[in-house]
This record gives structure tokens, C-alpha cells and sequence, in this order.
């Protein structure tokens, strides 16, 4: 039986920025393309727009061009744009492959709320604060002095929670992270982590804490459950078996319902074994079913992620 799945953070955008010889149809060179989104069951890709540090300073236009990139080569593909509920259910019951805009690092947005906006009105319906180190909003997971954010960044949370933009907290410092759940929870607005896996599981920075699952849990977030090998084992080979005590932790801290995927496919140079493109999902939900009943494998691989943005996307007016 067929599974659709929900892949919540690639970085096909960026690739193709740097390479305007890249193309989402046919190219090999991408881990997510057409051809492996529909042989993998990828019912929805969220695209992210990572400015590379090969860029220089990043700003407002770099951020324009990979939208312009995501309607000329992903949607032109035959793609569905999703910014709505409604867009979304169309999607599902057309079997539409489809795709969802975020942002990585607010970097880009040079601190000005109108680019925020204008992001918003061109189908940007996510922004993860920031990458790994500070910027003008907040410090990230590897900024050494481990500060949280700004007073311009939390403007810019509370500019988010008014205009309906999902906040990711992927990268965030741990300060930053207890700040904006503090702020989250006043308001009653879940946030995610886009491609985080479980700390207690494997020691990188980068992943999520006991006490940041049990918060993302309790608020009704998501987490994607991500691909990057040494997110998830201290080894030279990572095979996907390796990520089920992710999944597992994480289901002991009550978050069976708050997982999903967020591969990070296309912002790694070395992959998980077994799953080095977005045609593998098949294999991987094949893996998963062998471990867990039907019903969970279903929410991890795309449920989980579907009721949230029915909850949290906008309706069309």
C-alpha cells in the first residue's frame, strides 16, 4: 500500500541558486527532484530558502531570486503552490505533488517587517529564525555565547504571530528556543523544529533537548525527525535503522504525535545509507512498518504534519 508523505526541509532552493545549470526536473545532481518526489511518495516538499554564505552578505534579493526559482523550476514542473488550506486539500485530492516555502535564518530579511510581509504575499508560510550563528533577530545553536534574541527579533515574533507565519525553531540558541516558547505559549501558537532529532539519542547541538521535545509536545508543534548522519549517530556509517531511537525517545516523551520528516536532503553532502534522495521514502516507510503499527507510520510520514497545517495555515479569504 502506497504511503504520501510529507518532507518538511530541503535545500534544493539553494543548490539551484548556486547552479543555475540545476533543474528540478530530470537532474540527478538533486536529491529532491520531480521524478524522486513521485517515485518516493512525496506528497508535499517544504522548500527552503538557505541563503549560502557563498552568496557574501546576505540580503533581501537573494531571497526573491530562490522564490523566482521556486515558480520557474518547481512549479513549472507541474508542482502545486500550497499557502492555503484550501490549496492544500485541492492538492491531496488531485494526488498533486506539492510544495511549501520557508525560510532559513531571518538574515535575509535585513531586519525590515515590510520584507516579511512582501515574503508572506509571494507563499512563504514558514521562517526558521535563524541558521547556526547570529543574526540581526537572535543567536543560533552554535553562536558561543549563546545568546537569545534581540529586541528587533522579538518584534519580528511578534510580527509572525500576527501575520500567520509558522516559526521554526531549527538552529535556534537554547536561550532563544525558551524565549519564543514563553511567547508561544501567551499567545497559544505552536511553533516547529523543521529537521531537529533527539539529544539524549546522539550529542550534537543541534538537536533537541528532553525539556525542548516535552515543550514543542505540550504547545501541539511538530518535529521533524531529519536525515543529516551525524544528527544522528557518532559513526562514519549511519544506516536508517539508526534513526528509529530518535523516534523512539521522542514517543517515550509523549510525542508520538508530533513527529515527522524534515530530511535536510540537498543541505548534506554525505547521507544516511539507505536514504540518500527523496525516492527512498518508500523503502523507509516499508522499514517503519515493519517496527510500528499502520496508524503511527501513517501520522510520522505524513499525518502528523497535514493536521498541523490544516490547524495553522490560513483559509482563503
Amino acid at each position: 500500500m502506497a504511503y504520501k508523505v510529507v518532507d518538511f526541509h530541503c535545500d534544493a532552493l539553494s543548490k539551484m541558486q548556486l547552479d543555475s545549470e540545476l533543474e528540478f526536473t530530470g537532474d540527478t545532481r538533486l536529491d529532491v527532484n520531480l521524478e524522486r518526489m513521485e517515485q518516493g511518495g512525496v506528497g508535499l516538499q517544504c522548500f527552503a530558502i538557505y541563503l549560502s554564505e557563498r552568496l557574501g552578505k546576505p540580503g533581501f534579493g537573494h531571497i526573491l531570486d530562490q522564490i523566482d526559482l521556486f515558480k520557474q523550476k518547481v512549479l513549472q514542473s507541474g508542482v502545486a503552490a500550497i499557502t492555503s488550506v484550501e490549496e492544500l486539500v485541492e492538492a491531496e485530492a488531485a494526488g498533486q505533488p506539492a510544495g511549501l516555502l520557508s525560510i532559513e535564518g531571518a538574515d535575509g530579511l535585513e531586519g525590515n517587517f515590510h520584507y516579511l510581509q512582501v515574503c508572506y504575499e509571494r507563499g512563504v508560510r514558514c521562517l526558521g529564525l535563524t541558521w547556526n550563528y547570529a543574526n540581526w533577530a537572535a543567536d543560533g545553536i552554535l553562536e558561543p555565547r549563546g545568546g537569545g534574541f534581540t529586541t528587533r527579533g522579538l518584534e519580528l515574533v511578534k510580527a509572525c504571530h500576527k501575520l500567520g507565519m509558522i516559526l521554526d525553531v531549527s538552529h535556534l540558541s537554547i536561550k532563544g528556543f525558551w524565549e519564543l516558547a514563553e511567547r508561544a505559549e501567551q499567545k497559544g501558537i505552536p511553533f516547529i523544529a523543521s529537521h531537529s532529532n533527539a539529544y539524549r539519542i546522539c550529542s550534537h547541538a543541534r538537536n533537541l533537548r528532553d525539556d525542548q521535545i516535552r515543550a514543542i509536545v505540550s504547545l501541539g508543534g511538530r518535529i521533524g525527525i531529519t536525515f543529516v548522519p551525524w544528527f544522528v549517530k557518532k559513526s562514519s556509517v549511519v544506516e536508517a535503522n539508526d534513526l528509529l531511537p530518535h523516534i523512539e525517545h521522542i514517543c517515550s516523551l509523549g510525542g508520538e504525535k508530533a513527529i515527522m520528516f524534515g530530511s535536510d536532503f540537498d543541505g548534506i553532502e554525505s547521507h544516511i545509507k539507505d536514504l540518500r534522495h527523496s525516492g527512498h521514502y518508500l523503502e523507509w516507510a516499508n522499514l517503519l512498518l515493519r517496527h510500528y503499527p499502520e496508524e503511527l507510520v501513517r501520522g510520522w510520514l505524513s499525518g502528523n504534519a497535514l493536521s498541523f497545517l490544516k490547524a495553522w495555515l490560513p483559509q482563503k479569504k
